[in-house]
């Protein structure tokens, strides 16, 4: 037991996950019945698996993720009863309507056997479709009324990450080998997800299909993720940098100061 308590230095070991949601408009009947006369959309936000299930109509959530993640708290807007909302077993998911985007907070609780802390995620959720919101920078986007929206179908939002482990306990690393995740496909027939940083793939919103990501995706997202730890490099080089030349500066006045005395 005591070996299983100790970590495994130099090792890292990751686990893909997405999170984001995805939101329908409600029909006149389910207005009615929803016991909220002005909510427009019904929305399910969630923490899942990276790859696909066959035949799914699900974006996500081919694994079961719960050999690692304990519980997921979702922080809703205030204006929900009971904003803070705890999910204890997969899927790690939750559903509401409403009529108004705003920031969800996501906070991932591993198991015992990890010995990590939790994690915090944001996502703004969303609920219009983004060939219709998504503008120019520095431009208002246009809400569409609910007649329109709904010619669109169902609007994803949701953000490719990646869970690192770095010299995990060697029990929690035995138990997260023995679940390999699911490898992303090479390519897919699905539309690939929308990301606002990778404008040309608003397209992709306007195909059928339930969105999917793929391995070139991935690979995508950890060049952008070694180009934004570079540049954090870089900046905190130069930052250090400055800072030792006013640490120099400030002996050599007190020097100047010292000899005056």
């Amino acid at each position: 037991m005591a070996e299983a308590r100790v970590r495994v230095r130099g090792v890292t070991i990751h686990r893909p996950i997405i999170y984001g949601n995805t939101a329908t408009v409600l029909t006149a009947a389910e207005r009615e019945t929803c016991g909220f006369p002005d909510h427009t959309h019904r929305w399910t936000v969630a923490v899942r698996s990276a790859a696909n299930a066959p035949d799914s109509d699900t974006v996500g959530g081919a694994d079961d993720l719960s050999y690692f993640i304990k519980r997921v708290t979702f922080k809703l807007h205030d204006t929900y009863s009971n904003p803070t909302r705890n999910v204890d077993k997969p899927p790690f998911e939750l559903s509401e309507t409403g009529w108004g985007e705003f920031e969800i907070h996501i906070r991932i609780h591993f198991v015992a056997e990890s010995g990590e802390k939790p994690i915090t995620l944001y996502h703004h959720l969303k609920l219009h479709p983004w060939s219709l919101t998504f503008q120019a920078l520095g431009t208002e986007p246009e809400i569409p009324s609910p007649e329109s929206a709904a010619k669109f179908g169902p609007v994803h939002s949701w953000q490719y990450d990646e869970i690192v482990f770095t010299d995990p306990f060697q029990s929690f690393l035995t138990l997260l080998t023995a679940h390999p995740p699911t490898p992303l496909p090479r390519t897919s027939k699905n539309p690939t997800p929308f990301h606002t940083s990778y404008p040309a793939s608003l397209e992709e919103t306007r195909k059928p299909g339930v969105p999917e990501f793929t391995g070139a995706m991935e690979r995508d997202e950890g060049e952008r993720l070694e180009e934004a730890k570079e540049k954090i490099i870089k900046e905190q080089e130069k930052w250090k940098g400055i800072l030792l030349e006013r640490e120099k500066e400030l002996e050599r006045l007190q020097k100047l100061l010292a000899a005056k005395d």
